[in-house]
């Protein structure tokens, strides 16, 4: 039995992207909002609009008994959270259960797993992924993280139990930085999670960060292949492309995340993400049980619409594709247009007077962004992504360049600047790139 109606927890340009694919589909759209966002696109394009009025613009969207009732009100089928806010809070998708209400994404129980870096770990490591050498458990002790770093060699990462984004992680090359390391770790987590267990691992220098999209029915997994996430600002993505890797290293990790997900009952999109050394090696990091934000890239080289593919399978279908009918074609590179200054990347809100982005053959713009848009401080910085695609990546990179040059952006200030000019960079274009690739290159910054 297909949804009737859908509510969108979300705003900005991921609840445009999943208002589209609902109308493909012929089901109605809802969507929740602030005071800020009364009057965005998405909200004006929805068939419902349900306002949550709060004093902090954030609680409009992390109420959860506020978006609980608003979905009963409107008779929803079901939720679609998009990603933040509400998407990774098992607490969210129990309520909603107990309301006969489908959360359109995994169970509470594979967020609760998933959302604990060390049973993650444990989990992934059982179904065969590789992973970092490590600890199986909480590190509340210098001394023993210290003993730890002994036996796995240095440098090594402490990274929080129940953490995201990169928050609070420190890295360590002695065993005298330990001790003010390991307090900060657990301060910030506490700080940000409410819970400071952190753990250690293997820190991998020079690493690459690669991830794979996957498609799960509850039972059987598919894989549409892997994106290239290394460009990055405090461990926050900007360029994002696909493919990277031979069609061999593919299919050995794809096959492993599919077992993976099968191995934890996965429903729905998921991101598996790893780092890869300068071997070659992979080591697991985390799953992300959600749409990412680029999985548009994913979308432009394999022709499936993965938020269409997702909400399928929340209404109880089984996987509509075999994984020997996914295909790769051509190359993809996106590249996050947020507001912020293109020097030290701190936010720039502000309304927009001039709004033009470009079309045209190979060229795709998700964005909620418009002439006179007001573009809050509140929320995320992202304005729009842009992609193009490409039949290699010299294409794709020279389209790109073309469509940075016809994108207009005036009343904020924004990072066109900077990926311009990566997109002339000597090591980008020789595929030369590691996770530091921005701290690096500082020249970039302007």
């Amino acid at each position: 039995m297909g949804f009737t109606r859908v509510l969108i927890a979300n705003r900005g340009e991921i609840a445009l992207r999943i208002l589209r694919a609902l109308r493909d589909m012929g089901i109605e759209v809802a969507i929740i909002h602030g005071r800020e966002d009364r009057l965005s696109l998405p909200v004006r394009m929805a068939d419902i609009a349900y306002p949550i009025m709060r004093s902090n613009p954030l609680d409009s969207y992390l109420d959860i008994e506020a978006v609980v009732q608003a979905a009963k009100d409107l008779n929803c089928d079901a939720v679609h959270p998009g990603y933040g806010f509400l998407a990774e809070n098992a607490n969210f998708v129990k309520r909603l259960q107990e309301e006969g209400i489908i959360f359109i994404g995994p169970s509470a129980d594979v967020i609760t797993l998933l959302g604990d870096k060390i049973e993650a770990r444990a989990a992934m490591e059982s179904a065969g992924l590789p992973t970092a050498k490590g600890s199986s458990e909480p590190i509340s002790e210098a001394s023993k993280a210290s003993k730890l770093a002994d036996e796995i060699g240095y440098p090594v990462i402490i990274k929080a139990a129940a953490g995201g984004g990169g928050i609070g992680m420190q890295i360590v090359h002695a065993e005298h930085e330990f001790e003010s390391a390991l307090k900060l770790c657990q301060s910030r987590a506490k700080s940000a999670f409410g819970d400071d267990r952190v753990f250690v691992e293997k820190y991998i220098e020079g690493a690459q960060h690669v991830e794979f999209q996957v498609l799960a029915d509850g039972t059987n997994a598919i894989h549409f292949g892997e994106r290239f996430c290394s460009i990055q600002r405090r461990h926050q993505k900007l360029v994002e492309e696909g493919p990277w890797l031979s069609e061999e290293k593919r299919d050995e990790i794809g096959s492993l995340v599919c077992a993976g997900a099968e191995s934890v009952g996965y429903k729905g999109l998921a991101t598996f993400e790893f780092l890869r050394d300068k071997n070659g090696d992979f080591y697991f990091l985390e799953v992300n049980p959600r749409v990412q934000v680029e999985h548009t890239v994913t979308e432009l080289i394999t022709g499936h619409n993965l938020v269409e593919l997702g909400i399928r399978v929340a209404q109880g279908e089984s996987l509509p594709l075999s994984q020997e009918e996914i295909s790769w074609r051509g190359h993809a590179i996106q590249c996050r247009l947020n507001a912020e200054d293109p020097r030290n990347f701190v936010p720039s809100p502000g309304r927009l007077w001039e709004c033009h982005f470009p079309s045209g053959f190979g060229i795709r713009c998700d964005t909620h962004a418009h002439p006179g848009y007001e573009m809050p401080g509140c929320f995320d910085s992202l304005l729009a992504k842009l992609l193009t695609w490409g039949a290699t990546r010299e294409d794709a990179i020279a389209r790109m360049r073309t469509a940075l040059d016809e994108t207009i952006l005036t009343g904020v200030e924004h990072l066109i600047p900077l990926h311009r000019r990566i997109m002339d960079e000597k090591d980008f274009l020789n595929r030369e790139i590691t996770i530091q690739y921005i701290e690096q290159h500082e020249e970039l910054l302007g």
